[in-house]
This record gives C-alpha cells, sequence and structure tokens, in this order.
C-alpha cells in the first residue's frame, strides 16, 4: 500500500470517518481538503440498490447542472451544411461532418461531447469501436441526436451532463470544481440527486441510495447521508 502524504493525512484527519455528513457539511469539507495547485474536479459517486444487468433496472439519464460543471467542454457538431451556422453560433467548437469523420477514423478524439443529427447516425456506426470506449457516441436519450442542434448544443456548453450506472451499480459523475463555493457544489449535487431519485426503476426493490461519497481529485471521499439528501 502506498504511504500516505503529509498533506494527505492531514486531509484524512479532518474527516470523521464514524459519520454521515449532509451535503453542506460535505461540499464545504471537501473543499477544505483540497490541497493540489490546480482546480480539482469535484466528483460524486452514488452506489444505487440496482441491478444494472437487468435492463428493467438500468439508470440513465441527463441533467442541467444549475451552475454549470466548470470545465470548458469541447463540443464536436456532426451536421449536414444546412445546419452548421445553427451549430457555430450555438458555440459547438468544431462543426462539420465527412472530414471530422475522416479525423475521428484515423483516432482523433479531442472533443468531449459529441452532437449529431438523426440522418448522419448511420455514418457513425462503423466508429463505434473508437468513440464507444470513450464515451462519445452519441445517443437520443441523451440528447446528443436531435435536429435541434443549436439547443443541443447550448445544453452542453451550459452544463448538461449525461450519467449511467456502471456495472458495479455506482453512477459517478464530475459536478464541478474545487474552486467553486460550498453552495454551488451542493447546488450541483442535489439537482443530480433528484434526478436520480426521479429515474429510480420500478424493478427496483429495498434501499435505492445506498451511499453517497464526494471528493475531489486526489482527495479522500467524504461520505453523505442518503436519508438526509
Amino acid at each position: 500500500m502506498a504511504r500516505l502524504t503529509k498533506k494527505q493525512k492531514e486531509a484524512q484527519a479532518k474527516i470523521d470517518k464514524n459519520k454521515l455528513y449532509s451535503l453542506e457539511e460535505a461540499s464545504a469539507l471537501v473543499k477544505e481538503i483540497t490541497n493540489v495547485k490546480f482546480d480539482a474536479s469535484v466528483d460524486i459517486a452514488v452506489r444505487l440498490g440496482v441491478d444494472p444487468r437487468k435492463a428493467n433496472q438500468m439508470v440513465r439519464g441527463v441533467v442541467t447542472l444549475p451552475h454549470g460543471t466548470g470545465k470548458d467542454v469541447k463540443v464536436l457538431a456532426l451536421v449536414t451544411p444546412d445546419k452548421e451556422a445553427e451549430a457555430k453560433e450555438a458555440g459547438a467548437d468544431f462543426v462539420g461532418l465527412d472530414d471530422y469523420l475522416d479525423k475521428i477514423k484515423n483516432g482523433w478524439t479531442d472533443v468531449d461531447v459529441i452532437i449529431t443529427m438523426p440522418s448522419v447516425m448511420g455514418k457513425l456506426g462503423p466508429l463505434g469501436r473508437v468513440l464507444g470506449p470513450r464515451g462519445l457516441m452519441p445517443n437520443p436519450k441523451t440528447g446528443t441526436v436531435t435536429m435541434e442542434v443549436g439547443k443541443a448544443v447550448s445544453e452542453v456548453k451550459a452544463g448538461k451532463i449525461d450519467f449511467k450506472v456502471d456495472k458495479t451499480g455506482i453512477v459517478h459523475a464530475a459536478i464541478g470544481k474545487a474552486s467553486f463555493s460550498a453552495d454551488k457544489i451542493a447546488g450541483n449535487a442535489k439537482e443530480l440527486i433528484d434526478t436520480l431519485v426521479k429515474l429510480k426503476p420500478s424493478a427496483a426493490k429495498g434501499v435505492y441510495m445506498k451511499s453517497i461519497h464526494l471528493s475531489s481529485t486526489m482527495s479522500p471521499s467524504v461520505q453523505l447521508d442518503p436519508k438526509a439528501v
């Protein structure tokens, strides 16, 4: 096991491992224990009482964080010429079609989100092996395959994120930066948690929200009280 640095020990000492924190307390504490030299991401991990292997217990969705992600999200709009101006006006970083499809075939994936139109999805199919593992394949369920290209680009730029429960039953998401105020971190976390509650599958039995942890890049995690949240 790797030895803890002095700063890591100091951070660990500030967390009461026997306590379940409120969202407000945890948000303030994560800021306090973050001591890296860059603006660390703040992440949330929610363990759900679902079996993701069963289709009727899959939890997936989108949420617009009220205070944004704090990240400059790079958006590629793969659209036909008649939609290019709309995508550019909405703030897409890259706009086009065939040229970018060729770049992706050659391994280029320097974007965070790809937004496209239903008529273009057929061309993206063969690129699934490149885009799929990186979480870049557009999906109608997350609003990234749409005729309302401008609206989709604007929402992503404003803080819309998509999430999906992993095979262990945990939803991981970046919900802001350590430079955010504690109120903003808490507000973004609450928006995601509220969305997860609304998405509870009817097939899920027993306790739905088993645990919630908040952390920042390279910091220890702070456990929240799911009932209080």
